[in-house]
């Protein structure tokens, strides 16, 4: 995470993060390691692919992942047609994505890995291009060619507290992280999942007339 939230001269609760009206702080106690000019698309490439020898600053934690676990990944930033922002240039691109998920599976170092990503146009970095044999689960925001859209914002139905002058979150996040939370993750089915968020993005879409 870059981190430049909490602490932000903007941030009306200094060193409080939260992510709904009535939430509590989800920045408390969150490890960070990779913060600022550590998060790169470098160092993002080389924790998936477990090479600590890649790795510049932060923690040096990698997924040092084997055959059998399953690894989540969730990516949220700006996004544009096969490409997803990174607060450090090079930003990351579709192929070079690929590129690494390919020699991530060919290192034979997982069973199965889901990615959730929340970026306008996030459905261009995979759309085509992610080949359908490396067990490989994806969920976007947004296909190729459309936005993705906040959540809390002021003057919606479920604004944020009157000193925000800000969205709290996405709707693609924000929904899936709430059902999660309300579901048990041990008998829901990723398939579910996704429909329970398709469903509130969709009436999030028709209620607000995009």
């Amino acid at each position: 995470m870059y981190d430049d939230i909490a602490k932000n001269d903007l941030n009306p609760r200094p060193g409080v993060i939260i992510n709904h009206p009535k939430g509590e702080d989800v920045y408390a106690g969150v490890p960070k390691d990779y913060t600022g000019k550590q998060v790169t698309a470098k160092n993002f490439f080389a924790v998936l692919l477990g090479n600590k020898t890649a790795v510049t600053g932060g923690s040096g934690k990698v997924i040092n992942s084997k055959p059998k676990d399953h690894i989540f990944i969730y990516y949220a930033d700006h996004g544009g047609p096969g490409v997803l922002g990174m607060p450090n240039r090079p930003y990351i691109y579709a192929g070079d994505f690929i590129k690494v998920l390919r020699e991530k599976h060919a290192s034979k170092s997982y069973s199965k890995m889901i990615i959730y990503v929340e970026a306008c146009e996030s459905g261009s970095i995979f759309e085509g291009l992610l080949p359908e044999d490396l067990n490989i689960y994806v969920t976007t925001a947004s296909n190729a060619v459309e936005n993705s859209w906040g959540a809390y914002c002021p003057g919606m139905k479920s604004s944020p507290p009157a000193e925000y002058d800000t969205c709290l979150g996405d709707i693609y996040s924000v929904s899936w992280m709430e059902d999660s939370e309300t579901h048990n993750l041990k008998k829901e089915t990723l398939k579910q999942q996704y429909e329970v968020v398709s469903l509130e993005y969709t009436l999030f879409i028709l209620v607000s007339g995009i």
